[in-house]
């Protein structure tokens, strides 16, 4: 449970960790709209603006000079070093001029044909994992399934041990979760990473491979070898945005589909439109937030914003606004316009988006094909996280047992 200070104003005083707002924010969003607020401001932690609209998350994602993305934590965090004194940075705390090109390099490893070198693997992977629990009749499809997903395929890209991915999402989670909240666990998980990859760059060095290390290592960026600190911030990302973000999508797909059976049937009965169905659980569910910080004094609509301070950005909200979509609180899987902002918006769109809509579109194909039928064991016992990602933790599920498969 939070131990946030209850919150009376939510146009003056909102708070993300918020109970109610971390299990269903998109009501607190859609009052706000009807109430002609588009930008929410608090003094919580310091002073931080949100925008509740499409077109307010755009203009703040479009004014590069004037929001950095230095940090882009929902809370501030610090900013870490290596010995030489260099920033530990990757693409998406990187501004222009620097950003570009060091975007263009990482971008090869997740084209769309490229990613398609993990399909048949990432299918495996899912048939797999339902096995072990496919007699069961029942089980944890956040923590059985959507969590244990992520971590093997960005191993796989990365090189590393697939058998640690238990160790990689508790130390995503305690970045991205725990530690927005508590200094003390944020910085043991974040040593933790920054060592673990110090490691498996040293082994890179000596063994190279066909790897995404390997591959920045080798690389060139200005005509000279990519900076350590930035292979070092990019692989650190490719870890940590890549699990907790696409674990957050294919758990939340898995939660409507598991309460809404008109919608789990029409895909067992159509599977070509689980494509189609993908985008629309992203624009509905989106689970990332992430900020920005003022560069300069300026202004959000009517609304003073001073250098240094922070303005998240919540794509769920964006993609909720009835000015952008059509009954945006439907979920309507065979949605045609349906150009949503899950992956952010601007320059620092996310590089892995073919990626994590290849994961989600074979994590559901398999899951109908081999369980067509599941339904919540108790939706009481869904829980969720929130802050800077948000998807559900707990997904109890139960289904016909079946067998030989």
């Amino acid at each position: 449970m939070s131990t946030t200070e209850p919150v009376d104003d939510w146009v003056d005083d909102f708070e993300i960790f918020d109970d109610a707002f971390v299990k269903d924010p998109y009501p607190i969003w859609k009052d706000l709209r009807d109430q002609g607020c588009p930008f929410a401001r608090t003094e919580r932690r310091q002073t931080t603006f949100m925008p509740t609209t499409f077109d307010a998350v755009r203009e703040v994602t479009s004014r590069t000079d004037d929001f950095s993305s230095y940090s882009v934590t929902v809370t501030p965090t610090p900013t870490f070093f290596d010995d030489e004194g260099h920033r530990i940075r990757s693409i998406i705390t990187t501004d222009a001029p620097d950003h570009t090109p060091e975007r263009r390099l990482m971008l090869p490893f997740f084209a769309p044909k490229a990613v398609e070198r993990y399909r048949e693997h990432t299918q495996e992977l899912c048939r797999t994992l339902i096995r072990g629990f496919i007699e069961d009749g029942r089980a944890d499809f956040a923590e059985d399934y959507a969590r244990q997903i992520p971590p093997r395929i960005i191993a796989a890209i990365l090189g590393i041990d697939p058998e640690m991915s238990d160790e990689f999402t508790t130390w995503v989670q305690g970045l991205l979760e725990l530690g927005l909240q508590d200094d003390e666990i944020r910085e043991h998980y974040a040593e933790i990473i920054r060592n673990f990859f110090v490691g498996e760059i040293m082994d890179r060095i000596e063994n190279p491979g066909d790897d995404l290390i390997s591959f920045l290592l080798q690389a060139e960026l200005d005509g000279g070898p990519v900076p350590v600190s930035v292979i070092r911030g990019n692989v650190g990302l490719m870890l940590i945005a890549g699990i907790d973000t696409t674990w957050s999508s294919i758990g939340s797909a898995l939660w409507h589909l598991a309460s809404h059976p008109e919608d789990r049937q029409r895909l067992v009965d159509e599977p070509e439109l689980i494509p189609t169905a993908v985008e629309e659980f992203l624009r509905a569910y989106s689970p990332v937030t992430m900020a920005r910080v003022a560069t300069r004094d300026t202004q959000l609509g009517d609304r003073e914003v001073k250098e240094g301070d922070r303005v998240i950005l919540p794509f769920p909200a964006a993609n909720r606004d009835p000015e952008m979509f059509e009954d945006p609180e439907e979920i309507i899987i065979d949605r045609q316009v349906n150009r949503h902002v899950a992956f952010g918006a601007g320059i620092h769109r996310c590089a892995g988006s073919n990626l994590a809509r290849m994961e989600m579109q074979v994590a559901i194909t398999e899951m109908l094909a081999m369980i067509p039928e599941f339904e919540l064991e108790d939706p009481d016992a869904v829980t969720w996280a929130g802050g800077q990602v948000r998807g559900p933790r707990h997904l109890p599920v139960t289904f016909p047992v079946r067998s030989g498969l």
